[in-house]
């Protein structure tokens, strides 16, 4: 144990000196992480060591934390409004990829059936930890392949279960038959998800409240940690992954009234222990096996990169356009951290050679490292195969914002309320989802984005709940009532003026609670007997 504590003292110490080097240089933090992890690795001879099975435990609650801010940002509501993302585009990117490597597996490297399984569920896997810590840094989150992207990775992440109860029953020695197998696996499925949807929504909620209460912010981040850990240990002895129960409970939180700060206070901790997990990748590195095999493993990282590229291209273009599938394609190219357990356990119950899943794990550990080289770059390499179809602002490059007026639509009504919020130097921007309109309007020199705002990613990419007010002036009432239930759910309703034009429509915002609502034909009337007091009075005087 104190050895462990001397690498992890080591490791915040190297780590700290090489992630300010590199950012000089514009690198990722991970590649820093993973060279700590193998610097330390062969300074200290620890690869092999019976302290490192403890370094793994505790790299993989970085993971537990990702997955739980992950699920901060899925409530049931938003994974029902991304289905198709996550079940479809999701379902279509694992279910080809791993027939294409399977394929290539057995029939053209004729590997036996176990092993091209394997590895084709193994490399159908993208890095979570590497694409989404990307795409939240750089608010590429919420443009349209960073959706697509995050909702594959969250079917990934969801398909982990299945995969590992697989090679579970592929490895059984118990004699136990795959019937009562699955009959546990569903069995204890449903007993986690009862007892965190529905118990532990209701201890959750009031424990968080309670901890609320206190105005001792240590002791609500306590109770975080405790509600994280306690699910991931649940999920863990029903036979699960940690980070499944992670997953299920941010779920859970989203549902309440405490996400915001509890995604806020949480961070330090997920974005450290990630830092602990790269550091453990670092440590897996064989470096005398790389440099025996290094054609071999650039060989397949190559075949790996180009395939899963070109079968999430296709499997994406289905419903998406050229260049937003080739960058989904590209971001999602890498294979995950999740490999390096599928082989892990598929090593120890002999269903693949041990020196097999060293050479496959060294090629994992490259793809993870070169990733964060070119993620960065994929929009420009889109743009060699591709023409931008917009030549407008996505709201990924809209900055830190408060108590900023944000103008929903650039119709007339919305460029009359642009140009006298510019005579007053008020602070605004225009939000509006036709390409045309905010074209317009940076031609009339306003800051314009284009934007879905009854999409929750959106109101958060434009800072929503710092903003001082939202006037919404679209003519769809349609459209409008999504807007107003969206932002309801942002807890910014009490700042939202939203025009209508019949009695029939006020009634409609009303029962959202929407405070202030401007009738056109109420406010036409005001001004029609304004200007008729003002010309009398004009008679009287003259």
């Amino acid at each position: 144990m104190q050895d462990v504590i001397l690498y992890i003292s080591i490791a915040l110490g190297v780590s700290t000196v090489l992630n300010i080097i590199l950012k000089h240089y514009g690198i990722s933090q991970i590649i820093g992480y993973i060279l700590t992890g193998t610097i330390i690795s062969y300074s200290f001879g620890v690869s092999g060591d019976a302290d490192n099975d403890l370094l793994d435990q505790i790299g993989e609650f970085g993971i537990v934390f990702l997955m739980f801010t992950i699920g901060l940002e899925i409530s049931l509501a938003k994974m029902n409004s991304m289905k198709q993302l996550i079940f479809g585009n999701g379902l279509m990117q694992v279910g080809l990829t791993s027939l294409v490597i399977y394929a290539i597996s057995f029939y053209l490297l004729h590997l036996d059936f176990m092993t091209s399984l394997i590895i084709a569920f193994s490399f159908s896997m993208s890095s979570t930890a590497v694409v989404l810590t990307y795409l939240k840094s750089s608010k590429n989150i919420h443009t349209s392949y960073g959706q697509r992207s995050t909702g594959i990775l969250i079917f990934q992440d969801i398909a982990v279960i299945p995969i590992l109860i697989l090679i579970g029953i592929l490895t059984n020695d118990g004699g136990e038959s795959i019937s009562i197998i699955l009959l546990y696996t569903l069995v204890s499925a449903v007993i986690v998800l009862f007892l965190l949807f529905v118990v532990g929504k209701r201890v959750i909620t009031w424990l968080l409240q309670f901890s609320a209460t206190a105005e001792l912010d240590e002791l609500f981040m306590g109770s975080v940690l405790f509600v994280v850990t306690g699910a991931s240990f649940l999920a863990h002895y029903m036979g699960f992954t940690y980070s499944l129960g992670a997953f299920v409970v941010g779920m859970v939180i989203a549902e309440t009234k405490f996400h915001y700060k509890v995604e806020s206070d949480i961070a330090p901790f997920k974005d450290m222990l990630l830092g602990t997990f790269f550091v453990v990748v670092g440590m897996k590195i064989n470096i005398a096996l790389f440099l025996d095999n290094i054609f071999l493993i650039f060989g397949i990282f190559a075949a790996v990169l180009l395939i899963k590229t070109l079968v999430t291209f296709l499997a994406i273009r289905i419903t998406s356009t050229s260049s937003i599938s080739l960058k989904t394609a590209l971001s999602l190219s890498q294979v995950g951290e999740f490999s390096f357990v599928i082989f892990a356990i598929a090593s120890m119950g002999g269903i693949i050679k041990d020196e097999m899943a060293q050479l496959l794990v060294l090629v994992v550990i490259l793809s993870m490292v070169v990733t964060p080289f070119f993620i960065a770059k994929v929009r420009n390499i889109s743009r060699i195969f591709f023409k931008e179809n917009m030549s407008v602002p996505e709201v990924l490059n809209l900055p830190d914002r408060k108590n900023h007026v944000i103008v929903c639509g650039y119709n007339s009504v919305g460029k009359a309320v642009a140009q006298h919020l510019e005579h007053y130097g008020s602070d605004y921007i225009v939000v509006d989802n036709n390409p045309k309109y905010v074209k317009e309007a940076i031609r009339n020199g306003a800051e314009a984005y284009l934007g879905d705002m009854s999409k929750r990613s959106i109101l958060e990419a434009i800072h929503v709940k710092d903003c001082s007010i939202v006037i919404i002036t679209l003519d769809n009432v349609d459209k409008n009532l999504l807007i107003c239930e969206a932002l309801a759910k942002s807890s910014k309703l009490a700042n939202v003026i939203v025009k209508v034009v019949s009695v029939e429509e006020r009634a409609k915002f009303e029962a959202l609670h929407v405070e202030m609502i401007v009738d056109s034909k109420v406010e036409v009337a005001r001004v029609l007997v304004e200007r008729v007091m003002s010309c009398q009075l004009k008679k009287a005087i003259g």
